[in-house]
């Protein structure tokens, strides 16, 4: 049975051997579309897994996934819950990344051919892709331990990116002996690159401003080109939830006697041994995506300061740089009281609001920069974290468009190289390693990000604070 019981927030009652309510917060129009897949089969399983509190929820931008539907928001009980590597999802850390530039749109638009070609160049990108920096295993470790720290050490970037990046860039609890060998010789060679699929470097008008006060304080400036990133924790990360996927779903049934609703949702007992081992291998994974956010960035700059001029970089600061794959402790109000809980969001983003001490001391008046990333040749978004969202979704809202089709879909739908026309048609460069990774995310196998970003709107999880549109994108 569902309800709606708010604006954009629909409810499934507890029933079969769901332990708590089921949430969606979306728009009637994009609710719809949610039936159509396994999204709330998959939301109903999660509400089933063992020390779950309050209500398992799940985003507008949602859609199946491994285990946890993407865009699936769950907090577990410190003593009673338990960990998924589901409920984090393969890509750990995949994150976005907003460099602003004092560059106008005209002064962009003359050059992004240029421009893209050369961070085409700078930043190596698509599947197996090699990075240009060379580390061997010890220095690795430094790396997943530290996080961005270690790469800013190393002259990539500033001081001040760390500031402007969820928990500064690098989170505790990461023990490199946690992860297996073949993780660490897949994440060797990948530093400074941005992969496959959804993954881009995008260049992007600042073209609508709700509010001049707030964006100018997080350093929006309308008219202007921002530099958005949006990529993850590579090989490194796939091969360690692949690594704890396996150990998992043999010790939740013979170990632990879980009853899982499903395989792909194997989980353990927080406090377990297979529980520590991967969270500190996750958080290792987390430490690495920060990484190498940094590093591209320091590369980015170095494109900006060839194409435009040496200099031009001085002024790319980091908005913000906010991970939505990740499991963490973090303490939120359940059922009245103050109560220490690990919130699982995957294709989710933590979206906190005013006050809350996480957020960057910048911003801390203001609200957690939220960004939103839309499909290839449509708007993206910056909000700003919103109260509801700690009464409703753990401090939580959606990550991105959500697919509607699924790649392979798209390419018997779509030829990229007439995607790519019809993008250069509007006015956006678009270049990748490939024509199929084109077909693979035309815009139309997406939902409508507009829609997306109304729905956490209209529900109280976060506001809308600017609108982005493409001009220029690199992909894997």
């Amino acid at each position: 049975m569902v309800k709606q019981i708010g604006e954009a927030i629909w409810e499934f009652e507890k029933q079969g051997k769901m332990r708590v309510p089921a949430r969606v917060y979306a728009t009637k129009k994009l609710f719809e579309v949610m039936q159509k897949d396994r999204t709330m089969g998959q939301l109903k399983n999660v509400a089933s897994l063992p020390g779950i509190v309050s209500h398992a929820s799940v985003m507008s931008d949602g859609h199946e996934g491994y285990g946890f539907p993407i865009g699936g928001v769950a907090a577990f009980d410190e003593n009673e819950g338990v960990v998924s590597p589901g409920g984090v999802g393969y890509d750990i850390n995949c994150g976005v990344r907003l460099i602003r530039t004092e560059l106008s749109l005209a002064e962009v638009k003359e050059k992004i051919k240029q421009l893209v070609n050369e961070l085409f160049t700078a930043v190596p990108s698509g599947v197996g892709a090699k990075g240009r920096l060379r580390i061997d295993a010890r220095e690795l470790d430094k790396a997943i331990s530290e996080g961005a720290g270690w790469a800013v050490k190393k002259g990539y970037g500033w001081s001040e990116d760390l500031e402007h990046t969820e928990e500064n860039g690098g989170i505790a609890g990461a023990d490199p002996a946690a992860v297996t060998d073949k993780a660490k010789k897949r994440g060797m060679p990948q530093f400074g690159t941005l992969g496959a699929g959804n993954h881009f470097l995008e260049m992007q008008e600042i073209s609508e401003v709700a509010d001049e006060k707030l964006a100018a304080k997080i350093g929006l400036q309308k008219g202007n080109v921002a530099v958005m990133l949006h990529c993850g924790s590579r090989g490194f990360g796939h091969q360690i939830c692949d690594d704890n996927v396996r150990e998992m779903y043999d010790a939740a049934i013979n170990k632990y006697k879980i009853d899982l609703p499903e395989r792909e949702l194997c989980c353990v007992p927080l406090h377990t041994p297979e529980a520590d081992r991967y969270l500190k291998a996750m958080n290792c994974a987390v430490n690495y995506a920060f990484t190498n956010r940094q590093v591209m960035t320091h590369w980015v700059r170095e494109a900006f300061d060839k194409v435009f001029g040496k200099g031009t970089s001085e002024s790319m600061k980091v908005i913000y740089d906010v991970c939505h794959n990740i499991a963490k402790y973090e303490e939120h109000e359940v059922e009245g009281q103050r109560k220490r809980v690990l919130v699982h969001r995957k294709g989710a983003t933590r979206a906190l609001p005013a006050g809350r001490s996480e957020i960057p001391k910048a911003y801390r008046d203001v609200g957690q920069p939220v960004l939103i990333p839309g499909s290839m040749g449509t708007a993206s978004y910056v909000l700003i974290g919103a109260q509801g969202s700690l009464k409703e979704t753990f401090g939580s809202t959606c990550h991105g468009a959500g697919r509607i089709m699924s790649r392979a879909a798209a390419i018997r739908s779509w030829k990229g190289a007439d995607i790519q026309k019809e993008l250069a048609d509007k006015g956006i460069y678009v270049k990748a390693t490939e024509y199929e990774l084109i077909s693979e995310e035309a815009p139309g196998a997406y939902k409508d990000v507009d829609e997306v970003v109304k729905s956490v709107e209209l529900a109280g999880l976060s506001k809308i604070l600017a609108r982005m549109k493409p001009i220029g994108t690199a992909k894997g």
